[in-house]
């Protein structure tokens, strides 16, 4: 395979026949296969939608599908031979939608008409033609690193739609621009210029994405509410859920209602403790472990059944938990038990067939819920304390953990910031740190948990209402960023930063490998990236420039 999607690849790419993320070279080729015949679906959707049709039964597959390529979600080599099965099916459907509509259809991409036949040698026999490095020596890497940062940033976007369609929130626009510029990928497009803009369009399209899914959580679950979560077990039976679903989250609450069974979230399901949706679930008693590269070891000591929502799974087979570990949405692993239609009575068996906690653990809580809603609420008071000099930086620190050298820079720079700034953080990033006491300035805790990763869009409209408050733009404020990279998402959320504008964003801790040194000087040219080097020196560059 050649895999060189998230920071987690090998140096130059996973050329090898297991990823470092335990990614086979057969599942590989059959995510390129799918994610080919996914922009021949958006080469007949755009059309489609250029003459005003739409088809909603391609619309509601086209996230799903892009979903299940992300790094870490779905391993399941006979999944995606049905997903790819599926995927044919649906390009027939939108060429039809296209055809009905009087589309024009001239001069189609080859990923429109390509075909590839379903069998173990027929997929082996298509993969060449959707691989990557198949353009390599006639395009040249830059050309392909800027393809790769549109298809990365479409996979991380596809996620979070799929996130919020699942909640009942899609718009037929957002579909729309997302088969516009996949058909555009389709094209395998070598406009350096051409490629730059539709990576900004990304994230134009995420910070919309990311503002429907804030639709559908804060809709379904209310605003989160300052909360200080439990982070240690409590005795009794226990169920483990991962991910990122909060939909899946609630149907195992209900589910599990008066049947003297504990639930827990873990890594990026923290969050989700501080809605009021969630807290009229007594069973729901906190959080369990911390972000996605330690679940090896936190799953193999939960004593109960686990289920993982969305990304990121690791190979269970390694500790031996794979009998109590559970699969939803777009995550699959050959052998393990798949949920469907939010059924979870197989894990609610396993989990009173398991023995649970055996005893209270000493009680450990930290504070959460200050997303957008909660940190405009008291818009004055911080603009007070700003205008006052109690607080003079804003630090953003956050984004995706891993498990790669150098991920203690984020817990370095947030210990050394001084004792007048405040702290947003998101993602699973903040594991890092959340734990650690940084103080508080006036009652109010110095580290601020916005939310999940999509949460950035809760930090942008703080920064944004900041700004305006104090007559200035938000790359005037003394608001600096450091953020960790890891997979597609993040991708994602990155390009709707630099599509507002953001500069001097510090990231790492390596960048991105799909993009060459010349294409990264190119956006470190335009919006100043900053590649993170020492905590101490980067912490002094960031306060000199405030």
């Amino acid at each position: 395979m050649y895999c060189v999607q998230c920071e987690q690849s090998n140096k130059g790419g996973c050329a090898v026949k297991v990823g470092s993320c335990g990614k086979s070279a057969q599942v590989a080729d059959m995510q390129d296969i799918l994610l080919r015949v996914m922009q021949g679906v958006s080469a007949y959707a755009a059309r489609a939608a250029a003459v005003g049709a739409r088809d909603a039964r391609v619309d509601a597959f086209t996230p799903h599908a892009w979903f299940t390529t992300l790094t870490n979600v779905n391993f399941d080599a006979a999944r995606f031979t049905g997903l790819i099965a599926q995927a044919l099916d649906i390009r027939a459907l939108a060429q039809a939608c296209a055809q009905g509509a009087g589309a024009d259809l001239a001069d189609l991409p080859e990923a429109a008409t390509w075909t590839p036949v379903l069998t173990d040698e027929g997929l082996a026999q298509a993969a060449p033609y959707a691989a990557i490095q198949r353009f390599m020596d006639r395009d040249g890497p830059s050309v392909v690193g800027l393809r790769n940062l549109v298809l990365y940033g479409l996979k991380g976007t596809a996620a979070y739609s799929e996130h919020a369609r699942v909640l009942g929130h899609e718009e037929a626009a957002v579909s729309a621009e997302f088969h516009r510029i996949a058909a555009f990928l389709a094209t395998d497009p070598t406009d350096i210029d051409a490629l730059l803009a539709h990576s900004l369009a990304i994230g134009a399209l995420n910070l919309k994405v990311m503002e429907l899914l804030d639709a559908a959580n804060t809709g379904r679950f209310g605003h989160p509410e300052v909360t200080m979560v439990r982070m240690t077990p409590v005795r009794g039976k226990a169920i483990l859920v991962s991910g990122h679903d909060m939909g899946d989250l609630e149907a195992i609450l209900e589910q599990t209602a008066g049947l003297g069974i504990n639930v827990y979230t873990h890594g990026e399901l923290l969050p989700a403790n501080a809605y009021p949706g969630f807290k009229k679930y007594p069973h729901l008693i906190g959080n369990y472990g911390g972000a996605w590269q330690d679940q090896q070891r936190e799953f193999d000591a939960f004593p109960g059944a686990i289920v993982m929502t969305s990304n990121c799974l690791i190979n269970p087979e390694i500790k031996g938990y794979a009998d109590r570990l559970f699969t939803a949405g777009p995550v699959g692993w050959a052998g393990i038990t798949h949920i469907a239609s939010h059924d979870f009575a197989p894990v609610i068996a396993r989990a009173l067939a398991l023995p649970g906690f055996a005893e209270d653990a000493a009680e450990q809580r930290i504070p959460a819920g200050f997303a957008r809603n909660t940190v405009m609420g008291v818009a004055d008071t911080l603009l007070g304390m700003i205008n006052k000099g109690e607080v003079k930086n804003l630090f953003l620190i956050g984004g995706c953990d891993g498990a790669r050298p150098g991920r203690n820079y984020f817990h370095d720079l947030a210990m050394a910031t001084p004792q007048d700034s405040l702290i947003l953080t998101l993602g699973c990033g903040k594991f890092r740190f959340n734990r650690e006491d940084l103080g508080s300035i006036n009652g109010v805790p110095r580290v601020l948990d916005v939310g999940q990763c999509n949460d950035a869009y809760s930090a942008i409209q703080v920064a944004v209402a900041v700004a305006g408050a104090l007559g200035c733009g938000v790359n005037d404020l003394p608001l600096h960023y450091a953020i960790s990279w890891f997979e597609q998402k993040a991708t994602a959320v990155l390009l709707t930063m630099l599509h507002l504008g953001i500069r001097k964003i510090h990231l790492g801790p390596t960048l991105p490998q799909f993009l060459t040194p010349e294409v990264l000087g190119v956006l470190v040219d335009m919006f100043d990236i900053r590649p993170t080097g020492e905590a101490g020196q980067d912490l002094a560059r960031m306060l000199q420039a405030a």
